[in-house]
C-alpha cells in the first residue's frame, strides 16, 4: 500500500513540474503528517529563461541562473524597493521593519519577463528583478568571488616574490594603488618603495587609501629611542610578536606586553587562559611562521635616500623587531579598516 501511494505521489509531482498549476494540498492524513506544508510549483514556459519557483508556507524557493535560493517572506516584504518602502536617493528604507507581520505570506505571485510580482495581503505589490534576487540572496552571496587571502609562512612568501609598489605609481595611478591593495589583501602586508623619508610623505601615502585614525599618540606618531617614555617600543630592546593598541576599546589585535591586570575572572578560568596563551605563543614563535625583513633606511651618512614603507593588517599579521644599537627614527600611523577596504572596493576588488 505504501509503495502504491509513494508511486502515485511521485507521478503527481512529475505532472506538477511539467506546467504551471494551482495549489495542491495533500489530503491523506498520513501523508499530511509527513509533508505538513502545502506547496505551489511553478515554472516559466520561455525557452530563454529557466526559472522555477516553489511557494512554501513559510518561505519562497526560487531556482534561477543555476542557483537555488530560499527567501523568508518577512525578508522579501522588508526588502521591497517601491517608492513607499524605499528611498532610492538615500538608499534607505522608509518601511518600518517592525510593522511587518512575522507570519506574512503573499496572496499571489506572478512572473512578467524577468520580474517577479508579489501581492501582499494588504494589496501592496512588490517587484523583484530576478538578477537582483540572485545577487542579494544568501546562496548568491556564498558564490560571490571574494578577493583571495592566503595563509602563508616565510617560505611561501619568499617563493612568491611579491613585488613592492613604487611610490609615484601608488600615488598617481589607479593601477599602482590596486596592485598594492591586492598584495595587502592577499598577504596582510605590503611594501611601497622609493618613498621620500619624511613624515609628510608617509602621511600622504597613508591618506591615499584611508582616513588616518586619531589616537592618544596623535594623528602621526614619530619617535626615537627614549627610555623616559616608559614604553618598550621607545627603547632599543627587542619586541616580541604583537599587534598594537590592545588596550583600546577597539583594539587592532593581540599583544603579549600591553595587558592590564587580569582581575575579572576566577582562578580556574585564569588558569585555562594561561594554558591557551601557552599554546598560542608556541605556535607564534615557530621559526617557519616568521618573515624577517630589514627596512631600507632613509638616510645613509649625510646623503638623503628614498626609504621603504610597510603596511600591516593588524587583524591578520603580528609584527615585532630585534634589539638594535645606534640611533633610529620611525614614523607611522593607524588607518581605519573600513576605509582601506572601501578603497579596495572602489577599485573593483571584492574586499
Amino acid at each position: 500500500m505504501w509503495c502504491r501511494r509513494l508511486s502515485h505521489l511521485q507521478s503527481r509531482l512529475q505532472d506538477l513540474l511539467r506546467g504551471r498549476v494551482t495549489c495542491w494540498a495533500l489530503q491523506q492524513p498520513n501523508f499530511k503528517s509527513l509533508f505538513p506544508l502545502a506547496i505551489h510549483w511553478h515554472h516559466t514556459a520561455s525557452k530563454s529563461l529557466n526559472c522555477v519557483w516553489q511557494q512554501h508556507e513559510d518561505h519562497f524557493e526560487l531556482q534561477y541562473a543555476n542557483t537555488v535560493m530560499r527567501f523568508d517572506y518577512v525578508w522579501l516584504r522588508d526588502h521591497c524597493l517601491s517608492a513607499s518602502c524605499y528611498n532610492s536617493k538615500t538608499h534607505q528604507r522608509s518601511l518600518d521593519t517592525a510593522s511587518v507581520d512575522l507570519c506574512i505570506q503573499p496572496k499571489t505571485i506572478r512572473l512578467d519577463e524577468t520580474t517577479l510580482f508579489f501581492t501582499w495581503p494588504d494589496g501592496h505589490v512588490t517587484r523583484y528583478d530576478l538578477d537582483w534576487l540572485v545577487k542579494n540572496s544568501y546562496e548568491g552571496q556564498k558564490q560571490k568571488v571574494i578577493q583571495p587571502r592566503i595563509l602563508w609562512n616565510a617560505e611561501i612568501y619568499q617563493q612568491a616574490q611579491v613585488p613592492s609598489v613604487d611610490f609615484q605609481s601608488f600615488l598617481e595611478t589607479k593601477e599602482g594603488l590596486k596592485n598594492f591593495l591586492q598584495n595587502f589583501l592577499l598577504y596582510g602586508i605590503a611594501f611601497v618603495e622609493n618613498v621620500p623619508p619624511t613624515q609628510e610623505h608617509t602621511e600622504k601615502l597613508a591618506e591615499r587609501i584611508s582616513l588616518i585614525r586619531e589616537t592618544i599618540y596623535g594623528r602621526m606618531w614619530y619617535f626615537t629611542s627614549d627610555f623616559s617614555r616608559g614604553d618598550t617600543a621607545y627603547t632599543k630592546l627587542a619586541l616580541d610578536r604583537h599587534t598594537d593598541t590592545t588596550y583600546f576599546q577597539e583594539p587592532c589585535g593581540y599583544n603579549n606586553y600591553d595587558r592590564a591586570v587580569i582581575n575579572t575572572v576566577p582562578y580556574d578560568v585564569v588558569h585555562r587562559w594561561y594554558t591557551a596563551h601557552r599554546t598560542l605563543t608556541i605556535e607564534l614563535r615557530k621559526p617557519e611562521n616568521e618573515f624577517w625583513v630589514k627596512l631600507k633606511p632613509g638616510r645613509v651618512g649625510a646623503k638623503l635616500e628614498r626609504c621603504q614603507v610597510l603596511f600591516i593588517d593588524n587583524w591578520r599579521v603580528l609584527h615585532g623587531r630585534e634589539s638594535f644599537t645606534g640611533y633610529r627614527q620611525l614614523c607611522g600611523c593607524y588607518l581605519t579598516r573600513d576605509d582601506v577596504l572601501n578603497t579596495a572596493r572602489l577599485l573593483g576588488l571584492q574586499a
